[in-house]
């Protein structure tokens, strides 16, 4: 005769819905403080990278002064860094180019600013971005003006 033995309950190998569901939800939250995260690190990124290249353009603008003992005005603007202007005084005084690329564009693909005199720099000259708007003299414009004078 057979005993019968205690019935064993079977042991579980997978994962129930809603402990797959709750893993899910979790992950989708931490994706969400990731993405945020990153598109905030690109736009200061993107400031930063605007900084860095006003920076860049202020040493040729500054050898540009020594050679002509002037600043390009602001209807010769940041061209010519990169050609003589055609109504240079002395021309031959012109030792450029003074950059070795183009004048690049701003990280939101909009062209720099320039202006000479300043408003904010009126013994020298002002380059700035319009910044992330788009949109000129507003808060979030970049220049090479001092922070408290900015906007």
């Amino acid at each position: 005769m057979r005993t019968r033995q205690p019935s064993r309950r079977r042991n579980r190998a997978g994962f129930t819905l809603m402990e797959v569901l709750l893993v899910l939800v979790i992950l989708v939250i931490i994706g969400s403080f990731v993405g945020i995260a990153i598109r905030n690190a690109q736009g200061q990124a993107n400031v930063n990278a605007a900084r860095a290249q006003i920076e860049q353009l202020e040493q040729p603008l500054e050898m540009y002064h020594l050679n002509i003992n002037s600043y390009p005005t602001t209807s010769q603007g940041l061209a010519a860094l990169e050609s003589a202007p055609g109504d240079l005084a002395n021309a031959a005084k012109w030792q450029g180019p003074y950059l070795d690329k183009a004048v690049p564009l701003d990280p939101w693909d909009n062209q720099y600013q320039y202006m000479s005199p300043g408003n904010r720099n009126p013994d020298s000259f002002d380059i700035w971005s319009f910044g992330p708007d788009g949109v000129d003299n507003s808060a979030d414009d970049i220049g090479n003006w001092p922070a408290e004078s900015a906007g």
